[in-house]
């Protein structure tokens, strides 16, 4: 497989795996993003009420000591794969605390309940008209 279909391919995996589903529960997934979002949002602010901090990431970029590849030409001038140490830049992830205002968490928090909670009864009509829309075989 060459490197342009490999790529080709991941790329398009998750369109391929998006499309797989049933047509209810494309249905679904399509209505109810909004109220996935938020619960998730909302979990994390509580989460972080719970602990007294948040979590943030960053990105670093750091050296490391690899093996690099180099071609040299032997006494008959061919060719010759060589390896010789030589710094490489990575891009490393970092998780760390970040205080948090309490109060002003309380008031996320209690904003976005409200809101899952005014998006669960939505949610839950739209998947009630997704099922009766688009029935699926019990058997």
């Amino acid at each position: 497989m060459s490197r342009n279909t490999a790529l080709a391919a991941i790329v398009t995996l998750p369109l391929i795996l998006a499309a797989c589903g049933t047509p209810q529960e494309r249905c679904i997934s399509r209505n109810t993003s909004e109220y996935r979002t938020v619960s998730r949002l909302l979990a994390e602010v509580e989460g972080n009420l719970a602990r007294g901090y948040a979590w943030e990431e960053r990105q670093v970029v750091r050296d490391r000591l690899t093996q690099c590849r180099t071609y040299l030409r032997d006494s008959k001038g061919r060719a010759v794969v060589a390896y010789e140490p030589c710094w490489r830049d990575y891009v490393d992830t970092e998780r760390y605390r970040v205080p948090i205002d309490p109060a002003a968490e309380q008031r996320k928090r209690d904003n976005l309940a409200a809101r899952a909670a005014v998006l669960r009864e939505r949610a839950a009509s739209v998947v009630q008209a997704c099922r009766a829309a688009y029935p699926e075989d019990q058997g």
